[in-house]
């Protein structure tokens, strides 16, 4: 079983290459697609020196301009060739190694979609507002689609691909995250979780989440609901 690993990326200079090592070390037959979304910090010239160095497993698309992680993902979804999907923050906040967790109970015919859970992994938090506001999302979400799931937001979600390649999004920025849940859910798919590491990051050290996102996030859910 070959993973797609879709890798969204936007001004990540200082993590880009050390999480690229990792994701290279996962012992799994895989391919890397990397999509710079109009990185301005010098993020861009480090995946063109990777991207001529022709590295079989690593493809890297450039966007001209800055657009959102959706609209990032939406473009690696034309590209993955393997017979499952799973997405990747290019920060280091999530460990790669789970992946082996994760793909388990595909491989096992248990699950078509996967996603890994920082609440069953008893993680810290990075903070207790965003603690709080994914514990709501998880809740809403579970309200509104009779799902059972402890963390919607993850950004750990992997598919069948041909089950994410028959859905169609329209996220440009985070609300991929329940976009496709709720599309997931509408489609009656179970979505199996499975415990992830987590390491959180604080927004001076470069997250990119802020309050207004999870605004959008509840609107998606609702927006896509009725």
């Amino acid at each position: 079983m070959k993973l797609s690993v879709i890798v969204p990326v936007y001004n990540e200079k200082n993590t880009i290459e050390v999480i690229i090592q990792k994701l290279l070390t996962v012992p799994i037959n895989k391919e890397i697609i990397i999509v710079d979304d109009g990185s301005t910090d010098g993020t861009s010239q480090i995946l063109k020196k990777i991207s001529q160095q022709k590295f079989p497993l690593i493809k890297v698309i450039f966007q001209p301009k800055n657009i959102g992680k959706g609209y990032a993902i939406r473009r690696a979804i034309n590209e993955i060739t393997g017979d499952v999907v799973v997405i990747q923050d290019a920060d280091l906040e999530y460990e790669p190694m789970d992946y082996l967790r994760m793909i388990e109970p595909i491989e096992q015919g248990r699950a078509d979609v996967v996603y890994g859970s920082r609440i069953l992994g008893k993680n810290q938090t990075s903070s207790f507002s965003f603690y709080v506001g994914g514990r709501f999302l998880s809740f809403f979400t579970n309200l509104l689609y009779g799902t059972s799931i402890t963390d919607e937001p993850t950004c750990y979600k992997m598919f069948k691909s041909d089950i994410l390649k028959g859905i169609k999004l329209n996220c440009k920025g985070f609300e991929f995250c329940p976009e496709v849940t709720a599309k997931i859910a509408k489609k009656k798919i179970r979505i199996y979780e499975v415990p992830i590491r987590y390491t959180p990051r604080k927004i001076r050290e470069g997250k990119k989440i802020r309050w207004k996102d999870g605004v959008i996030a509840i609107w998606t859910l609702i927006r896509y609901r009725f």
